[in-house]
């Protein structure tokens, strides 16, 4: 099976067969994709971590597929219809569509006018309409009168009713109806009566139609959210005329009163059965490609967020800002510890700022701050503007970091296990200064869904997302790599090969027995197997350990490769790293072997010349334009710094050190059409944009970035 497997999600990724058939077998043997990606390059042939998981998504939706096509076989066989071409057809169709439209007619049916129609013996009646070569229906249709039937109209009525179901179960003429959708469709969105005050949010939607094959994805999910709401109703409607006649070239075969009731029968089984059902096919379609699009968006924003740069190692100094409730404060040492906490009100209404100044200053010289977090949220400016004023004994730097999140992991049980003597202020404040330090380390605690980095996030599907997000995470966490002597449980936990247990018991030993010295003592932690620790080895870090490997991306499955590189130079592998010269006089085609070739050589010496080496940028400070502190403040032409805080197709959204973030739409980007808002920005990017309109009423703002040199 995993031939026709591999063949079928070959054509559909436009990759390889070989690729594709080596890469299934290493996913079946319980190989997660980072390490795929990142240390079977050769059997892969280099597949990256997007290929790879495209391949693992397709080979989930194939076993689904084949547990359904198991339970149709199962239902025709147990009815006795099940032939040998059936089974073959069956067998051979790797298309749901198809699979469904080949069970229809043998699908167990609740009670329908059709099967009421068949009990009252009208089927014969129905065969000799559908065959159009009677001239006198309602003459024949009095042979059928009975008991259960009253007279001819009745019969007649009956035998409609079971053309119209053959007619919807006829695989063609659904494919027939699929063509003319597909190509004419349009979706169509009407306010509910009395609901436009309650809905006044949709009501650019409230008279709206498109063709559905120009409707993107953002969109067609607002659309749904306003029917989920209870605000609109939707339609999608092909060219109903062009389908009705393309069905009578397929079925009408006479023009006699026979083929008059099969054109009745056509046109009820259209409106009732056939329009209703395809509707329905192509609404799920396309919220389905309408959430892979926005789950798609979702996990880039969330990867550029992960891999935001870190400050790194310093002790700081991390601030939830508020006014009347104060502003909670927090010293952190080097690796995140909290040293101190307390309360300043420098702001209205207890203005006790010079108080809060000299608190500040104080602290920063006790505990040697060298990095002040302040968080984005209510009085973020404010208090930017208080801490950058005050005099310090040494060099501060001052940075604004993003809240999103920070309350939810504040209230969590993650949080309470951590801080258990500490209310959610306190712990709101510790997370703000560890995302400075440390984005990835400290974003993993927090369910990615609650960052706010995504469009309509929780209108599409759940666990498609939770799927994505957590494999990004997890894509995230390995490419950085993890010190598995400081690294929390919870990021752990997205080391490949690793997951909740024994991450507990990786952080339970280093309790009991020290921090670990090798990547080889890891082999001792209760449950860590030999696969286990292949997949997880050459992600886990050790600084200033016994091997210097082993703070390196380096597998320890290379280790006698880069041991034999050594002893062909005369020199520690010590040495080797640290001596450039040295490696230039390596001739790589020597270590080559069947299981390693170029691929794994060229990636052990980018490791040996930056070991252990961070690959996010490095952190850059930001000012907002002190004279803007509120919407109020903007004014149409104005040139502003601003940092992008969400990414969507239809543009992004921009912090311009107010409350309110702008939008700068897709087309106002770039001098350039561009069909994807990532082509030009990132998370996080600091840009410059221009003021094109305010709405005060809507507190909507509207920003640009083109004719504007970044």
């Amino acid at each position: 099976m995993t031939n026709t497997f591999h063949e079928i999600i070959a054509e559909k990724l436009n990759i390889r067969p070989i690729q594709v058939e080596k890469t299934i077998r290493l996913l079946e043997d319980k190989a997660t994709i980072p390490f795929i990606s990142r240390y079977r390059k050769e059997t892969t042939g280099g597949l990256n971590e997007v290929e790879i998981s495209s391949i693992k998504n397709e080979l989930d939706k194939l076993y689904e597929l084949q547990s359904r096509k198991g339970t149709v076989l199962k239902s025709i066989e147990e009815q006795g219809k099940l032939t040998d071409e059936l089974k073959e057809r069956i067998n051979n169709s790797w298309n749901s569509t198809e699979i469904e439209d080949i069970y229809l007619p043998f699908k167990p049916k609740r009670q329908t006018k059709a099967e009421a129609a068949r009990k009252k013996g009208l089927e014969p009646l129905a065969k000799i309409l559908m065959a159009q070569r009677e001239y006198f229906p309602e003459r024949r249709a009095k042979e059928f009168i009975s008991a259960e039937v009253n007279d001819e109209k009745e019969a007649l009525q009956g035998a409609r009713d079971i053309i119209a179901e053959w007619i919807n179960e006829n695989e063609s003429i659904r494919n027939c109806v699929r063509n003319v959708f597909a190509r004419s469709a349009v979706l169509s969105a009407k306010v509910v009566k009395g609901k436009e005050e309650e809905g006044s949010k949709y009501s650019d939607y409230f008279d709206f139609s498109r063709p559905l094959n120009r409707c993107p994805s953002h969109l067609i999910l607002a659309l749904r959210r306003g029917e989920k709401e209870g605000i609109l109703r939707l339609s999608i409607t092909p060219d109903a005329e062009k389908c009705i006649e393309q069905l009578k070239r397929r079925i009408v075969k006479s023009e006699n009163d026979s083929s008059k009731q099969v054109v009745t029968a056509l046109n009820d089984a259209y409106k009732r059965l056939l329009k209703p059902a395809i509707e329905t096919e192509f609404a799920n379609s396309s919220k389905a490609k309408a959430d892979e699009e926005a789950i798609r968006v979702f996990a880039e924003n969330l990867r550029q967020l992960l891999l935001a740069p870190p400050l790194g190692q310093k002790n700081v100094l991390g601030i939830d800002p508020g006014f009347r409730t104060g502003c909670k404060v927090v010293c952190l040492d080097a690796q995140g510890n909290l040293l101190h906490n307390e309360t300043i009100y420098p702001h209205p209404p207890k203005n006790e700022r010079g108080k809060a100044a000299a608190k500040i200053a104080h602290l920063v010289e006790t505990y040697r701050i060298e990095a002040i977090a302040i968080g984005n949220g209510t009085a973020s400016r404010e208090t930017e503007e208080f801490i950058t004023n005050i005099q310090y004994d040494r060099k501060v730097q001052i940075f604004v970091v993003s809240e999103n999140g920070a309350s939810i992991y504040s209230a969590s049980k993650v949080a309470r296990d951590e801080f258990p003597d500490y209310d959610v202020t306190v712990r709101g404040a510790v997370s703000i200064g560890r995302r400075l330090m440390d984005p990835l380390a400290e974003l993993v605690k927090i369910d990615p869904k609650s960052i706010g980095v995504g469009q309509y996030q929780h209108d599409v599907d759940q666990p498609a997302l939770k799927r994505s997000l957590d494999q990004t995470v997890e894509n995230c966490v390995n490419l950085v790599g993890v010190n598995v002597n400081t690294a929390s449980k919870h990021l752990l936990m997205y080391v490949s090969g690793l997951g909740q247990t024994l991450a507990q018991n990786i952080v339970d030993f280093r309790t009991a027995h020290g921090a670990f010295r090798t990547r080889e003592e890891l082999k001792q932690v209760p449950r860590m197997g030999d696969k286990a620790f292949e997949q997880c080895a050459g992600f886990l870090r050790i600084p200033n350990g016994e091997n210097p490997l082993d703070n390196s991306a380096v597998h320890p499955e290379c280790y006698p490769i880069v041991r034999q590189m050594a002893k062909d130079l005369g020199c520690s592998v010590e040495e080797l790293i640290k001596n450039k010269a040295l490696k230039k006089q390596l001739d790589l085609q020597k270590y080559i072997t069947p299981e390693k070739g170029m691929p794994t050589l060229l990636d052990i010496m980018e490791e040996l010349d930056k070991p252990g080496r961070d690959p996010r940028r490095s952190i850059q400070p930001f000012s907002f334009d002190p004279s803007i502190k509120s919407i109020e403040d903007l004014r149409e032409g104005m040139l502003l710094p601003g940092i992008i805080t969400n990414i969507t197709n239809f543009g992004c959204f921009t912090d311009i050190g107010i409350k309110e973030n702008g939008l700068i739409h897709i087309s106002e980007l770039a001098d350039k059409f561009i069909s994807d808002p990532a082509q030009i920005v990132s998370l996080h990017q600091h840009v410059k944009v221009k003021v094109l309109s305010i709405d005060l009423q809507r507190k909507r703002i509207q920003l640009s970035m083109k004719g504007i040199e970044q």
